[in-house]
Formats: C-alpha cells, sequence, structure tokens
C-alpha cells in the first residue's frame, strides 16, 4: 500500500493552470511574442517562472538583461495574483476534496509537490491547507519539473520514499518529474500529452481512493 500522495496544485486540485496561461500570453504579446497559444502552453505546465519565462523569450529569439528578467518575471506573477484573488472553495475540482478526506482517513500522508510559489496562498483561499501534513517549497529546490526536487522534497518532509508514493500530475514535466522521482505517476488529462505509458483519467473526479488503490496494485503489486 503506498504512503503518501503528492500533490501538483495548478490544473489538479483547480484550474489554476488558466490563468496562468492568461498571464503568460498578455506579458509575450506585451514584449512583441505572439507564439504563447495553447499549444505551446503544454511546455508551461508544471514549469517554474523562470523557466517559463526563458522558453517564452527563446521562442521570440529574445534576450534580456537580468534586471529586465525578474521585472518580467514579477510582473507575470502581479497579474497572477491579481487574477487569483477570487478564488474560494467552489473552485476546487470534482472529487479533490473527497479524496483529500479519504486519504485522511486511510492514515496516508498528503503532501503538495507544486511549481507555483503561490501555493499556499492557494490552498487557504479553497479552505484545503488543513489537509497537507506538508507543501515543498519549490525555492528551496534546485532544479524545477522535469527534474524531480519538487516530488522528491514532498515525499521527504512527509517521511516516506518516492517509491512509497503516489503522485497526481497534469503536465508532461510533472509526469516525468514522478517518474525520476521514484513515485506512480497517475496523470489527469489526454494520453497524448502525458503518455501512453501511464494510467491517465479524463478528469479529476476519477481520482478516488478506491481507484488510486487499484492502480497502486496493478502497477506495484
Amino acid at each position: 500500500m503506498f504512503k503518501a500522495v503528492l500533490f501538483d496544485l495548478d490544473g489538479v486540485i483547480t484550474d489554476t493552470a488558466e490563468y496562468h496561461f492568461r498571464a503568460w500570453q498578455a506579458l509575450a504579446q506585451s514584449i512583441g511574442i505572439d507564439g504563447v497559444d495553447r499549444v505551446f502552453n503544454e511546455q508551461l505546465k508544471g514549469v517554474s517562472r523562470e523557466d517559463s519565462l526563458k522558453k517564452i523569450l527563446a521562442l521570440g529569439n529574445k534576450t534580456v538583461s537580468d534586471q529586465e528578467f525578474e521585472a518580467l518575471a514579477k510582473r507575470k506573477n502581479d497579474q497572477y495574483v491579481q487574477m487569483i484573488q477570487e478564488v474560494s472553495p467552489a473552485d476546487v475540482y470534482p472529487g479533490i476534496l473527497q479524496l483529500l478526506n479519504d486519504l485522511r482517513a486511510n492514515g496516508i500522508k498528503i503532501a503538495l509537490a507544486s511549481a507555483s510559489k503561490n501555493g499556499p496562498f492557494l490552498l487557504e483561499r479553497m479552505a484545503l491547507t488543513s489537509y497537507f501534513d506538508a507543501i515543498a517549497d519549490p525555492a528551496l529546490v534546485a532544479a524545477s519539473k522535469p527534474a524531480p526536487d519538487i516530488f522528491i522534497a514532498a515525499a521527504q518532509a512527509v517521511g516516506v520514499s518516492g517509491a512509497e508514493a503516489i503522485g497526481l500530475e497534469d503536465s508532461q514535466a510533472g509526469i516525468q518529474a514522478i517518474k525520476a522521482s521514484g513515485a506512480l505517476p497517475i496523470g489527469v488529462g489526454r494520453p497524448e500529452d502525458l503518455g501512453t505509458d501511464i494510467v491517465v483519467v479524463s478528469d479529476t473526479s476519477h481520482y478516488t481512493f478506491e481507484f488510486l488503490k487499484k492502480v497502486w496494485e496493478e502497477k506495484r503489486a
């Protein structure tokens, strides 16, 4: 039996991924880069703010000074933070609250493994903070997804190894990170985006405690 579940936030617990997309698209257009569409956005999901900005600048063949880079990253985050002020418990994705309750009832540890520095604020807005045993700090890990650092940190924070945990993700970078951490990935989204070699559900309502147990028994028995 798995001992912990490591949650991504954007696109898994709530739809803040849409706010990230809009904020990045607006920033890119403001500096003359028009290619940040929904297809390109798949590359930004689960990736840190700094690495996302690097990808956007590379897309537009633009180079900026370190000072300007920091200013652009701050501008994007300020807009994103403004957008998420209205997030509430009503924004929690289907099935997630029930899953959190069932995990707690069964003594399974719960940790947040999100690249978002706004993770604690968002959990608070959705009244979910009390469910989480640990929140891995993305500012303290050496490398962002697809590196496994944030998932390793989340597992360590609740006292388990990666091999004893399940990771829930909606991004390709996140799935790679979960695999590299030794945890078992269960994706939400489309197999063509996340990979056909893992279990992928179409939406979060499929993330039930019984389903997680079933997948664990099939993949790790």
